[in-house]
């Protein structure tokens, strides 16, 4: 009989599915924000286009530093639980509580809803960091066999599109019945079965799944002095994403400099520190600094993180515009739901199949065949007509099957670079590598967002005048097509340079399991 406590051996097929339901919970909110929140806050809330791009960037920004803070936090959690679930129980009311408050609408002044969307939208996001980050790094320490963590991201995925296949195929209907024509009222009661729903199926994940795989060596400092060293790495994250924010708001050629010198800048202060770091006589440095030099002197994850941030953006901007779209362009609202339900069942099919042909391509292959052929199928709704209602919905779920696995191969190697960081260095900081997955997805989709209702804005829609609409229309046509198809090839031309071949990983794989082997043993340097 095999023992499922090892962390090599096949997980059981209650805890992937089991696992999975922690993130078809996480996705009522997240396939709900992702898709729902800016024709909510538009159309419903009543704020402006462009207000709306800025909330977006500036709360997911936010993110940069809680992410990475509440990976280094639940990498040092030590209880009889393990590191992460702990913190996967503890943050789900306040996850369900802010799930229902970014859906309610106040009566305010246009100055004070605005501040009400931000706080909220903060609220959740903030809740849904200390919850995701730790689920997320929770796959990496179930099993350490690559395969299986390939066939545990399949399911994961799997319920990730069972959660937004509710939420985005029935929200529409569901606001209609509970609100009876009033949207503020439908939204905030709609929202309580959501969050309920959320809370029961995180507490079935946290009550079936294990972790196994321990790290050799365990930090000892006090959290407080590593979030003081912490600190002072924080220009290297939040640096290029603001030079990164000033060029995507502004687009002018002083911002554009300013672009490019700081990411100069940021090419000189890497090097320097590695140099720096490099010499014989280095003096010794925090966890928190090894950790950051680690994460950005290992290769597997600095392509991941540009994949994450590129394939976020890739779907970020085809869900966010499928409202306006079928609202405006199709002329048929209520087609929304039955398209994403479309979606999301062949989204189903395409995580569950990544498993099995990874097998068969390798996943550096499936991934870059993935991103190519989703791209090329998205670039065909430019010249769909209104009325050809059956090849949108043929295109876009030819499109989706491949997208599917975009996320599942992401999340399933960010594993491998965890694993690598353990090989090369000895040090494995799992929710920290996990954090910047779930970082740039957070922070893709803000600029995914943003992005599309700037598109938007720069063709003048308003969502409270529809005298705009028309002239909006081969707005929403380019964010339907080429505007997130030129991320899917971009993501493939990165995934090219991805290092880890399927051998590489088997090989480091096998070493990993001896090496941790030999360190369970009893030794007076782990005493």
């Amino acid at each position: 009989m095999t023992n499922v406590t090892s962390p090599a051996a096949p997980l059981p097929l209650y805890e992937k599915i089991g696992y999975a339901m922690g993130d078809a919970a996480a996705n009522l909110v997240w396939r709900g924000a992702l898709a729902y929140l800016a024709v909510f806050y538009t159309d419903t809330f009543g704020l402006a286009a462009s207000a709306t791009a800025i909330l977006f960037l500036v709360v997911r920004l936010s993110d940069g530093i809680t992410d990475i803070i509440m990976g280094m936090i639940a990498d040092r959690t030590q209880t009889k639980w393990g590191k992460f679930r702990p913190w996967i129980l503890w943050s789900t009311p306040f996850l369900g509580l802010f799930m229902i408050l970014y859906f309610t609408t106040p009566d305010l002044s246009t100055d004070g809803k605005l501040i009400y969307a931000y706080v909220t939208y903060i609220g959740l996001t903030l809740a849904y960091t200390a919850n995701n980050v730790p689920y997320s790094a929770l796959m990496g320490v179930m099993t350490g066999n690559d395969h299986e963590r390939t066939s545990l991201s399949g399911f994961r995925f799997a319920g990730a599109f069972l959660g937004g296949l509710f939420v985005m195929g029935f929200l529409p209907a569901m606001v209609a019945y509970f609100g009876g024509g009033d949207d503020e009222q439908g939204y905030q009661q709609t929202m309580y079965v959501f969050a309920a729903l959320l809370m029961a199926l995180m507490f079935i994940s946290v009550a079936t799944t294990r972790e196994r795989v321990l790290p050799m060596l365990q930090t000892q400092r006090r959290l407080r002095s590593e979030l003081t060293d912490l600190s002072k790495q924080l220009p290297l994250v939040l640096l290029p994403l603001l030079a990164i924010t000033l060029f995507f708001y502004y687009r002018n050629w002083p911002s554009g400099i300013f672009f490019v010198a700081v990411f100069l800048l940021m090419a000189w202060l890497i090097r320097s520190m590695l140099q720096r770091y490099n010499l014989p006589d280095k003096k010794p440095i925090s966890a928190a600094q090894q950790d950051m030099l680690d994460l950005i002197t290992n290769k597997p994850w600095l392509i991941l993180l540009g994949m994450g941030f590129l394939t976020m953006m890739f779907n970020g901007v085809k869900y966010g515009v499928v409202a306006y779209y079928f609202k405006y362009f199709v002329g048929d609202e209520l087609l929304v739901g039955q398209y994403f339900i479309g979606l999301l069942l062949v989204s189903i099919l395409g995580a569950l199949c990544t498993s099995y042909l990874a097998k068969r391509l390798g996943r550096k292959n499936l991934f870059v065949a993935a991103l190519l052929c989703s791209s090329v199928l998205t670039c065909g709704f430019y010249w769909l007509n209104a009325d050809d209602i059956v090849a949108i919905f043929v295109l876009g779920c030819a499109a989706e099957f491949f997208a599917a696995m975009m996320p599942t191969l992401f999340f399933s190697m960010l594993g491998d670079a965890a694993d690598y960081s353990e090989w090369k260095n000895g040090r494995r900081a799992t929710g920290l590598v996990y954090s910047a997955g779930t970082f740039v997805q957070k922070t893709g989709g803000g600029f995914a967002g943003a992005l599309m209702l700037m598109v938007l804005a720069a063709y003048g829609y308003n969502g409270l005048d529809e005298t705009t609409v028309a002239a909006a229309l081969p707005g929403m046509q380019h964010l339907m097509s080429f505007i997130p198809a030129a991320f899917g090839f971009a993501g493939a031309a990165l995934m090219m340079c991805y290092p880890l071949t399927e051998t590489n990983q088997q090989n480091m794989t096998a070493e990993l399991l001896l090496r941790r082997k030999s360190a369970s043993k009893p030794s007076p340097d782990f005493n």
